[in-house]
């Protein structure tokens, strides 16, 4: 047994240090997850020109997201949570136990391998981190890079799903005022002066804006813990739990790692974000002609 990191991110000389070893009862699974957005395939080409030896590959439409249930704008968002069961298999294919630490990275400052840390802990299991700085530095740092895909491994990973982590549309419009709301998304779309994605600009009356990618500098590396803790100390002023969201449940699980690292526990998240609260509004005015 390896000792784990006393956090939710490991660096690249940590990882490279513990596959070196390359012991058969090392109980660790590496999963790339990067991904764009404007191009769904992307990543799992990136994925097969190259990956840390040993990677699995997840993608986010396929295996971090469920399917929309209805042309948009559908309630409940753009990237609804997978079945847990479903998801489940998928991990137990790669050799997941509850003694398995999942290392999760991208080249996007998180957006996705964040997504995979939070979708872990949401079914129970804690043992996952992030790779600081992602493939970005692990390529920096010049370690080996595969092409070759894994094997299968047999695990047996039961999924727990911890509901207290979630709020719903109807919670957020109930929340009491001193309840934080943290909108994910940049200054534009959060003021409304732009909306690439969503059918309607603006954002959940009463939200603060905290950019998720302000938790990391240009290359993609975490800002200091002192530098984490100032982005949410209006926060913790609150007793009540903090409620994060961005377009559609994604991004807004950077600023929940962010919040791990500095040490607030407890935040929820909006599954459905924006893109859900767009459906809400839609149909409100639909109703009303």
């Amino acid at each position: 047994m390896f000792d784990l990191p006393t956090g939710p991110l490991i660096s690249p000389v940590w990882l490279q240090a513990q596959l070196s070893l390359q012991s058969p009862d090392l109980k660790m699974v590496v999963i790339d997850c990067r991904f764009s957005l404007a191009e769904p395939d992307l990543g799992r080409a990136q994925y097969s020109q190259g990956h840390i030896p040993g990677a699995y590959y997840l993608s986010l439409d396929r295996d971090l997201s469920g399917p929309v249930t209805a042309t948009l704008p559908a309630l409940g968002g753009r990237h609804p949570l997978p079945e847990p069961e479903a998801f489940a298999q998928t991990l137990n294919q790669m050799g997941l136990t509850a003694e398995t630490l999942v290392v999760a990275y991208d080249s996007s400052r998180f957006a996705f391998a964040a997504r995979l840390w939070w979708l872990l802990r949401y079914l129970g299991h804690d043992r996952v981190a992030v790779l600081d700085g992602g493939w970005q530095a692990w390529q920096a740092a010049g370690y080996d890079i595969s092409q070759a895909p894994p094997t299968e491994r047999p695990g047996h990973f039961v999924p727990q799903p911890q509901p207290e982590m979630l709020a719903t549309r109807a919670a957020v419009q109930t929340r009491s005022p001193q309840t934080p709301l943290v909108d994910s998304r940049s200054p534009q779309r959060y003021r409304g002066e732009e909306e690439p994605i969503d059918p309607i600009a603006g954002s959940i009356p009463g939200a603060i804006n905290r950019f998720w990618q302000g938790v990391t500098d240009d290359s993609g590396l975490a800002q200091p813990v002192e530098e984490q803790a100032a982005r949410w100390s209006a926060i913790t002023q609150s007793e009540e739990t903090p409620i994060v969201y961005c377009g559609s449940g994604v991004t807004a699980c950077v600023n929940l790692l962010s919040m791990a690292i500095a040490g607030v526990e407890n935040a929820q998240l909006y599954v459905g974000s924006w893109s859900d609260w767009c459906a809400f509004l839609a149909e409100e005015a639909q109703d009303s002609l």
